[in-house]
């Protein structure tokens, strides 16, 4: 197909088809598996995703990939659904953050990763430290785990299907991880210690909208040399969880 083939294209229609050409089931794909899907011609789609790239809506993979970009999740923070979480949830983070000092995050599952819709952080924060927008893997992340051990069967078979290793410490034998959601989902939150990256650990708890179901998780980050224990922060996480929770049921989550 030429570029001449389809006249009543406009740039932006045309953008807009090689962005909707992502979804759960394609979310890495070639240059030819856009074009392919997008029903454009390779060179249409190549001159697009360069610039796509270039302005952050899509990001190149070292295998040659495309996938979506952090600016499309930052506009997508935007929408109501994630824009209305964040309203009612970030009056509890502040209250988290006044007692620890430490990051406090708030993430929702997105694919087979968790977003990051919401972030408090301060002066203790490390510079690798996730922002809004951010898209975690959930196997090596506190609020990751526990929306995975809360997760459908469906959900986790995938994950743990192909278990990337970030640290010396991330789990990436299937068989352990498993035993280690049934503990997180049993227990009811989650901690890790440099499994994303070296000198951060976290514990998370499940955040719950209608019928019980998790819909979010709430968690802490904080410098893994700190003498303090982050676990002393376990129960204020867990009151914080149960009056947010009752907010979003009440907020229609």
């Amino acid at each position: 197909m030429a570029d001449n083939e389809a006249p009543n294209r406009s740039v932006t229609a045309r953008a807009l088809a090689v962005l909707e050409t992502f979804d759960v089931k394609h979310r890495r794909q070639s240059l030819a598996s856009i074009s392919r899907r997008s029903n454009l011609p390779l060179t249409t789609v190549h001159r697009l995703v360069h610039e796509l790239a270039k302005n952050a809506a899509l990001v190149r993979g070292a295998d040659g990939d495309y996938e979506i970009g952090s600016k499309m999740w930052r506009i997508g923070l935007l929408a109501s659904v994630h824009a209305d979480l964040r309203e009612v949830a970030l009056p509890y983070m502040e209250d988290v953050y006044e007692l620890s000092n430490d990051a406090v995050q708030i993430a929702v599952i997105d694919g087979l990763r968790c977003l990051v819709v919401e972030r408090i952080a301060g002066s203790r924060t490390m510079s690798v430290m996730s922002t809004p927008g951010s898209r975690l893997p959930l196997h090596a992340t506190g609020v990751g785990k526990v929306l995975l051990a809360f997760g459908s069967p469906e959900l986790q078979d995938a994950v743990l299907n192909s278990l990337d290793r970030y640290t010396d410490t991330t789990i990436t034998d299937a068989a352990k991880l498993r035993s280690q959601l049934a503990t997180i989902k049993s227990q009811g939150f989650a901690k890790t210690h440099e499994e994303l990256v070296p000198g951060a650990t976290s514990i998370a708890v499940p955040l719950r909208g209608k019928a019980g179901k998790v819909i979010a998780a709430l968690g802490i980050v904080a410098p893994s040399d700190d003498n303090r224990d982050i676990l002393r922060m376990l129960p204020v996480m867990q009151v914080t969880a149960t009056a947010l929770s009752k907010k979003l049921v009440e907020s229609g989550y």
